[in-house]
């Protein structure tokens, strides 16, 4: 058995055909073909069933591709294991990173990061939290870049910083008499809210879980966006309230920053930090990439404080 006869039966699994994994693995389709025949000779059983179209393992072939899965992941780190012992950055790195970050982040970091280490190829995906924790346990990713504490197995959790939540209200909202607001300055019957599966909607609704009692839900249409951007753009337009994460409101124009209120200390936040499985190995880029995100984020933000009020993650639902 070798790792080369593991890589074409996952391949095989993956592409349902001997002549598309052939392609996809740079070799004949008859190479390919005589390899698995081979494998299957030395093991004993059939690992694919040949009559059926497309082609799909047998359930020893399929316990078979989940192992090899494994086996190929954990054999590749002996080259990043090495890669890591020297003082050159280089390698494929793969980032997941949440909506609710990306936009704030991603314009500025990608040519910096770049510029400064050439030899490493990111490649950067948008991602809810929950695809990038599945991702991260299959190996799919390096790492994510989103909001934490997860506290869950097989994540470690790097933090970088924390951002402050602000409140942004329509005009004419009593709460803009106020130079702070609180929680309970948040109308919930006219909260614009980032629809399910955003980690940042339910640390809102965990913000305002005092005030759930208050909730009516009396409006003609319900509205729930999956970019912040069109949250500002309902209150402006529809009236309400939005609650938004400050790197957002760096970008607003003047016309916006009126409208924007901090909540009084201590200032609800979320935590944001860099999570990737527990055995990965990649450890000098990810280096890298905590000081270049950090060199984006304002000092204020990065102080560690012991009265932080940072928003949990899981909630219910409305």
């Amino acid at each position: 058995m070798t790792l080369t006869q593991l890589e074409y039966v996952v391949s095989v699994a993956t592409y349902k055909s001997f002549v598309a994994a052939a392609e996809k693995s740079f070799v004949t389709q008859p190479t390919l073909s005589m390899q698995i025949q081979k494998l299957e000779d030395e093991l004993g059983v059939k690992l694919f069933d040949r009559n059926k179209h497309p082609i799909s393992p047998t359930d020893i072939g399929l316990r078979l591709v989940e192992q090899a899965k494994i086996i190929l992941s954990e054999a590749g780190k002996i080259e990043e294991i090495i890669q890591q012992s020297k003082e050159d950055i280089w390698g494929t790195f793969k980032l997941g990173i949440i909506p609710t970050i990306a936009p704030y982040i991603l314009p500025k970091f990608l040519a910096a990061y770049a510029d400064k280490f050439p030899k490493v190829k990111l490649i950067v995906t948008e991602m809810q939290t929950e695809d990038i924790v599945a991702a991260l346990r299959k190996d799919e990713l390096d790492a994510g870049l989103l909001s934490t504490p997860l506290e869950m197995q097989q994540i470690k959790e790097y933090p970088l910083f924390f951002e402050p939540l602000v409140g942004y209200f329509a005009t004419g909202d009593a709460a803009l008499n106020k130079r702070t607001v609180e929680p309970g300055d948040i109308d919930l019957n006219n909260l614009w809210l980032l629809n399910e599966g955003n980690c940042l909607r339910n640390q809102v609704l965990n913000l305002c879980a005092d005030n759930i009692n208050q909730l009516q839900d009396e409006r003609p249409y319900r509205y729930e966006s999956g970019s912040v951007d069109m949250l500002r753009k309902m209150v402006d337009t529809n009236g309400g309230v939005t609650v938004l994460p400050e790197l957002a409101t760096f970008e607003f124009k003047e016309d916006y920053l009126d409208n924007i209120r901090y909540f009084k200390d201590p200032q609800p936040e979320r935590e944001i930090s860099l999570v990737t499985n527990t055995h990965f190995v990649k450890l000098s880029i990810l280096q890298t990439l905590m000081d270049e995100v950090l060199n984006l984020i304002p000092e204020k933000m990065k102080v560690q404080k012991s009265d932080r009020k940072v928003l949990r993650i899981q909630t219910a639902k409305l």
